[in-house]
């Protein structure tokens, strides 16, 4: 069986058109114009979908027009690189109207986090195509991104490189295994990743390093995702773990619970796969960017993580 290769887009480079799509859930008029002017600010030409003025409860637009913008973006070959609105939910509704051949065959830049993490992991396997892990248009880009945030979006989408992530400064990374590993990177939202599970979109983290992070549930719910990972061998499967950031990942006021880093000790430690945890990748700002699908190495042990962005 040949080695089969991956698909790297094109480097992004001021001036370009970048096309601005909304496939999970909507956000305000307001937010869809500075979304747009801050990424104008950032010396892009900006191409909205109709997704990003589009709403149908909570979601932005019907299943057919998110998907739509999606398709089109790809096959336009004046746009050069694809940032998300937005999450929120609704990523995996359409999962089955996208056409992958033309994702393949047309590869560009594409960004996001949260609820696109079902778009990263049908990218990086139906299409082998590195996707980005990063801010968004109508979230973390509407006031400007701080300097670690910018530097670290504009490095992966516009430079080939090998890059060696690294959290803000003052944040340290640290170890729950050691040990180094090798690997295409994997993963995204907890939540989502664990909604693959049983579907033709199910994550593969055989021979990977498997990436997770979440926001806003309780530790008992973390438990039961990692609990569902572990049960289908999704755990055993990785040659690494990395745990980004889990915002607001606290029990309720007085509620009985274990920690976080309890849960994590107690599900992940026992399988002594190399282990970094308190990576600032996910819902929270300083963020990092991660190239999602790319050939990744982990030393747990000097907390390093180097991504080959080439």
């Amino acid at each position: 069986m040949g080695v089969v290769m991956i698909i790297r887009p094109r480097n992004i480079r001021t001036g370009d058109m970048i096309g601005v799509i909304a496939p999970g859930s909507p956000t305000t008029l307001n937010n869809v114009n500075m979304a747009k002017k801050h990424l104008e600010e950032l010396g892009f030409r900006v191409k909205m979908g109709d997704s990003c003025y589009s709403q149908n409860g909570y979601l932005a637009g019907e299943d057919k027009l998110r998907a739509k913008d999606i398709n089109n973006m790809f096959l336009d070959d004046n746009v050069k690189g694809i940032i998300c609105l937005r999450g929120g939910y609704g990523t995996t509704r359409i999962l089955d109207l996208i056409n992958y051949q033309w994702v393949k065959d047309h590869p560009k830049v594409f960004v996001g986090y949260s609820d696109i993490t079902a778009l990263h992991i049908a990218f990086n396997q139906l299409c082998n195509m590195v996707t980005y892990h990063g801010p968004m248009a109508g979230v973390d880009m509407l006031d400007g991104m701080d300097e670690f945030t910018k530097k670290s979006f504009l490095s992966c989408i516009g430079t080939k490189s090998n890059i060696n992530i690294g959290n803000p400064p003052g944040t340290a990374m640290k170890c729950m295994c050691s040990g180094t590993a090798k690997g295409k990177l994997t993963g995204g939202n907890l939540s989502l990743i664990v909604s693959t599970l049983g579907t033709p979109y199910e994550i593969d983290t055989k021979g990977k390093i498997l990436f997770i992070e979440e926001v806003g549930e309780r530790p008992y719910v973390i438990d039961r995702s990692l609990t569902q990972l572990k049960n289908a061998g999704k755990l055993r499967d990785a040659e690494g773990i990395v745990l980004g950031d889990f915002k607001d990942c606290i029990p309720f006021e007085d509620e009985v619970s274990q920690s976080l880093k309890e849960v994590f000790y107690d599900i992940i430690k026992p399988f002594n796969k190399p282990t970094i945890y308190n990576l600032k990748a996910g819902h929270c700002i300083p963020m990092v960017t991660l190239p999602l699908g790319s050939d990744t190495y982990m030393d747990a042990d000097k907390c390093q993580l180097i991504v080959d962005n080439n």
